[in-house]
């Protein structure tokens, strides 16, 4: 095995950088392993994380292993059980690789940790959301919460709410509204759009798991 690391670009830059930087990185084909560390400084290191697995989907590189070494617990280290800090680094240059459930959404951008289907301007969303042929809800609600899993299906969601539990758990999760917006791993993202769908792609993902 031969493993390389990855040290995505601060949050910010264009995507293109990213590209050029994991683009490099595979030109060996001797590499199997990617180990994405993100700096201590980013805020929201999954996104990192989602961004390089994202370029591997796009590439059609996902025979590729990807160990994560995250700064901090993060929503993706607990989905997954992973470590973070110097037990996670240990982990990525040791570690076995499973193949996991590969979410994405229709804007081809993978799900590692949490995403959310909100109303614009901070007004609740209008609309409903279904996962697979059940349907969550349908009316005004505060928002909808949608997370991968580690298993099959591959995707849960919710209603955003204080109270646990609730999920509904399928191959998909789709949201319809009038003034829809969607946050990924905790960027917002202020376009409205009519629809948006995370799924599971036809492809899984390899992600080095104690």
């Amino acid at each position: 095995m031969v493993s390389i690391q990855i040290v995505p670009p601060p949050a910010g830059s264009e995507a293109a950088a990213l590209t050029r930087v994991v683009t490099a990185a595979v030109a060996d084909p001797n590499v199997t392993r990617l180990i994405v560390t993100p700096s201590p400084e980013e805020a929201l290191p999954d996104v990192a994380l989602s961004a390089v697995v994202g370029v591997l989907m796009r590439h059609e590189r996902l025979d590729l292993e990807i160990a994560y070494v995250a700064p901090f617990a993060t929503r993706a280290t607990k989905i997954y059980r992973l470590p973070h800090g110097a037990e996670a680094l240990a982990l990525a240059e040791n570690g076995v690789a499973q193949e996991l459930p590969l979410i994405r959404d229709d804007a081809a951008t993978v799900l590692v940790g949490r995403a959310r289907h909100l109303g614009a301007e901070g007004a609740k969303l209008h609309g409903e959301t279904y996962v697979d042929s059940e349907r969550l809800f349908d009316g005004d609600v505060r928002g909808v919460v949608i997370e991968p899993l580690p298993e099959l299906p591959g995707v849960r969601a919710r209603l955003d709410r204080r109270l646990p539990g609730g999920w509904l758990t399928g191959r998909a999760a789709q949201t319809g509204g009038t003034n829809l917006v969607v946050e990924r791993e905790g960027v917002l993202t202020q376009r409205v759009v009519k629809r948006s769908t995370f799924y599971r792609h036809h492809l899984n993902w390899k992600l080095v798991c104690p």
